[in-house]
């Protein structure tokens, strides 16, 4: 399909052609026509883009309007093998290079990329630096390079990979083809070292916006995190494909056994099943309906389910890249979805250990420690989320609120706290230093248990100076003074909380204190409001649903028959469009965004057929327009 660049046609008319053509678009969205064009013209680049802005067309479509192949390093089979059945399926000539084929697929691909055959080859990172793959890369007339999933070469990102660290060897070995980095999650610190790494320096950085505006964000307090989470699926998201995230292997074991039990469909994943396993579990929830897979942070980069309707978090993840990474996972479609967090005190306490007890450099520790605390404070504000979140990335809302997170929707109250501060910090210095969040309370509210009278804190002057709350709200207080870093886990005491220098000032009556307070009706009060916001799509009249239901069913059937996602086939937002507009022939078909000429020819005949016997079953007319 890949063509030599014609000098009498402007490169944005034939970006906007391949783009209707190939993939059904009708127009380009946010920055990509900009990235396009100047890929296109033999430019370097990096972009950051959100997941589910369309990144991919970035380098898809110039690797379509440049002579030669497109090279794309991907670190995940699943990645390359998704978007290479969507491109099959759009009559695109891609294929992938990985560990999944035999030699003599291997050697097929090998001799289609040095026949000019391909317009698109996935290629993994470890493979793409061996001498034999370079030798091979030589040999073959080569459109650009994509490096994907660019954050991965960084040590300051969520998610860094040794693998990528050879990926520099593209721009010594191929200095005169374009090559394009992408990431969906890179902070200021990230961006300059994935720009040196892969010697990106000099090139323009397109940073498109990083609001996921049909993302609600929530966070609550954690009290039961399995028994919230069941609550939360049951009431918000039942029968929703959904994603939740735990940090060890048994608590994704005994999450899934837990929503399984309370009928939900749900599914374990993490590297220590069994490769089968992963696999079987991985594919049903790629291509069955209303799975929710529970999972460690194993799993999800790459999946392009565009379905997910939810993410939720039952332990805090490590950084704002990582929480925005896994959150981006839901509603890549569009359509309104939830990131939903429980967290609490011992999840803040069990990140600062894991960084403390890791073998990372000093410089490194400090890193991940900002990165931490950028988090809490996203996790304690009493302001809009998403203004945090996007702060976060540069980027400035205009908005004050955005009227989609919990914060707009049931504002928390704030009061001030200096007194509670102070009991507080002075219990815990007047206990010794060397104890937990629930020894404190104890003292704090009287409570003379075996421990308490063990160490005679029941003598204390401290001793029940905090009735006035009750155990909820001392947790909730003693939690934002870990955040504010009044308070801070002890390294070489297990779950002690010790006083840092900027307490002194909290004590002295110098520092002010603002605390936040849950309300009791938190919950409820956004429950009340419609899940979908401001987002709400119109409701599908009884015709439109019939249509819709054969349509689904149709393209169930035909992903079976063919071995594919049925969102590869035809998207939701595809599907929608069909039984909305209800086309009566080929032309108006066309026009419905996702159907290019190859699904037209696939498929045109058989959607409309699909549309007729709807019509004919009494469930309306088909469209005059």
């Amino acid at each position: 399909m890949a063509s030599a660049p014609n000098a009498t046609t402007d490169t944005a008319d034939r970006a906007l052609a391949v783009l209707h053509s190939v993939f059904g678009l009708p127009g380009f969205r946010g920055a990509q026509e900009k990235v396009v064009r100047h890929v296109t013209a033999g430019g370097n680049c990096l972009v950051l883009m959100p997941t589910g802005g369309g990144k991919s067309l970035c380098y898809q479509l110039p690797a379509l309007l440049r002579k030669g192949c497109g090279i794309v390093v991907s670190p995940l089979i699943a990645l390359m093998r998704d978007q290479v059945a969507g491109l099959t399926e759009a009559g695109v000539n891609a294929a992938v290079l990985n560990s999944t084929l035999s030699r003599e697929e291997a050697d097929e691909v090998e001799r289609r990329l040095i026949a000019g055959d391909l317009d698109l080859l996935y290629v993994a990172p470890e493979r793409l630096v061996t001498p034999r793959c370079l030798a091979l890369l030589e040999r073959a007339d080569i459109a650009l390079f994509a490096i994907d999933e660019a954050h991965c070469v960084s040590q300051w990102g969520h998610d860094f990979r040794p693998e990528y660290i050879g990926l520099s060897i593209i721009a010594e070995r191929f200095p005169e083809v374009p090559r394009i980095a992408l990431t969906a999650t890179a902070d200021e610190l990230t961006r300059k070292e994935i720009a040196e790494r892969l010697g990106l320096t000099d090139a323009p950085q397109f940073v498109a916006s990083f609001d996921r505006p049909n993302i609600r964000y929530e966070i609550v307090d954690k009290n039961n995190g399995p028994a919230q989470l069941k609550a939360f699926i049951k009431e918000r998201h039942p029968g929703d494909a959904g994603v939740v995230y735990c940090l060890s292997r048994a608590k994704v074991e005994d999450t899934a056994a837990a929503l399984t039990e309370a009928g939900i469909t749900a599914i374990p994943y993490h590297a220590g099943l069994e490769a089968s396993v992963r696999s079987r579990n991985q594919d049903r929830f790629i291509n069955e309906d209303g799975i929710v897979v529970v999972a460690t942070v194993a799993f999800g980069m790459g999946i392009d389910k565009p379905d997910v309707r939810f993410v939720a978090h039952l332990d805090l993840p490590k950084s704002i890249e990582a929480y925005y990474q896994e959150t981006g996972r839901a509603g890549r479609d569009g359509k309104p979805s939830t990131a939903w967090m429980a967290y609490g005190l011992s999840d803040i306490v069990q990140q600062r250990r894991m960084i403390d007890e890791s073998t990372g450099a000093e410089a490194f520790k400090r890193v991940s420690i900002r990165k931490l605390d950028a988090l809490v404070a996203l996790a304690e504000t009493a302001g809009c989320r998403r203004r945090l979140l996007l702060s976060y990335f540069g980027e400035t809302p205009a908005d004050e609120k955005c009227g989609n997170c919990d914060n707009c929707l049931s504002p928390p109250q704030v009061r001030d706290g200096k007194v509670i501060a102070q009991k507080l910090l002075s219990c815990a210095y007047r206990t010794g230093q060397r104890f937990g969040a629930m020894h404190l309370i104890d003292v704090l509210v009287g409570r003379a248990t075996e421990r308490v009278k063990q160490f005679g804190h029941d003598q204390l002057s401290v001793f029940g100076v905090g009735r006035e709350l009750n155990e909820k709200q001392w947790r909730a207080a003693l939690r934002q003074l870990v955040a504010m870093g009044h308070l801070a886990p002890d390294s070489e005491a297990y779950g002690a909380l010790k006083l840092t220098e900027s307490a002194r000032g909290v004590l002295k009556g110098e520092t002010p204190i603002l605390l936040r307070e849950q309300t009791a009706s938190t919950g409820r009060a956004i429950r009340s409001k419609s899940r979908r916001g401001d987002l709400v799509q119109r409701p599908a009249a009884a015709g439109d649903a019939t249509l819709l239901a054969r349509l689904r069913a149709w393209r169930s059937e035909i992903a079976r028959k063919r071995g594919v996602p049925a969102y590869v086939v035809l998207h939701d937002a595809t599907i929608d469009g069909i039984a909305s507009a209800r086309p009566a022939t080929l032309g108006q078909l066309r026009d419905i965004p996702g159907i290019g000429d190859k699904k037209l020819e696939h498929y045109g005949d058989e959607l409309l057929a699909l549309i007729t016997a709807a019509g004919a079953s009494g469930s309306g007319s088909p469209s005059d327009s």
